[in-house]
């Protein structure tokens, strides 16, 4: 699959490392391209360009920036009409320990909203940049859950299937709107994490009984 990733900071450069690694063919973009660069470099088979070039030929657009600089970020990049945005961020406090947006929104349906006539999709936004970068296997069959929601079939396919040639295994959420409670789990990961002390070798998942 032909993927554009925005970003070149911590997720930015895990997602690049991963698909590349699972054959896609990769393109980064970014505000300092110099960094784009250094990223793409570090991956055979992916490639750094300028933002207004970075969409032209993507199927899909995975959107790592901060919620804050998510919509300019995908204005900078061209054409975006019908294709695919990936919304992996999330609209945390300075202090990442609580949420901008919630309860009758949230950052996709904003995005959404902000950019009209793309098909944004809410996923990865529960998943750790350390965890990204190293793989969702964390062993002993235990694979780590992407949460997946759209309003579309073909949006939510594409991430399904970006999500599983990484190595994740997929949970369908629903519509767009249930990224308003996709992104308060990401909030409660990060407490875990970073504020009980957990680390970021974690990940939410969802258990049932066969």
């Amino acid at each position: 699959m032909n993927i554009t990733v925005i970003g070149a900071g911590n997720m930015g450069s895990a997602f690049v490392k991963q698909l590349a690694h699972a054959g896609h063919q990769v393109t980064v973009t970014a505000r300092n391209v110099a960094k784009a660069d250094t990223v793409a470099a570090a991956h055979p088979g992916a490639k750094a360009v300028s933002p207004e070039l970075a969409a032209d030929q993507a199927e899909v657009v995975i959107i790592a920036t901060a919620y804050d600089d998510a919509v300019n970020a995908l204005r900078s990049v061209g054409d975006l009409q019908g294709k695919v945005v990936i919304d992996i961020t999330n609209p945390l406090t300075p202090d990442y320990m609580g949420l901008t947006v919630g309860h009758e929104t949230s950052a996709a349906e904003e995005i959404a909203k902000a950019v009209p006539g793309v098909d944004v999709v809410k996923a990865f936004n529960t998943v750790f940049a350390q965890v990204l970068a190293e793989g969702g296997d964390f062993g002993n069959g235990r694979k780590v859950t992407v949460f997946i929601a759209g309003d579309s079939k073909q949006g939510k396919d594409k991430a399904r299937a970006v999500a599983e040639s990484m190595g994740f295994v997929t949970i369908d959420a629903g519509g767009l709107k249930n990224a308003r409670y996709l992104e308060p789990l990401a909030g409660l990961n990060i407490y875990l994490g970073y504020g009980a002390g957990l680390g970021t070798h974690i990940a939410p998942t969802w258990m049932q009984d066969a």
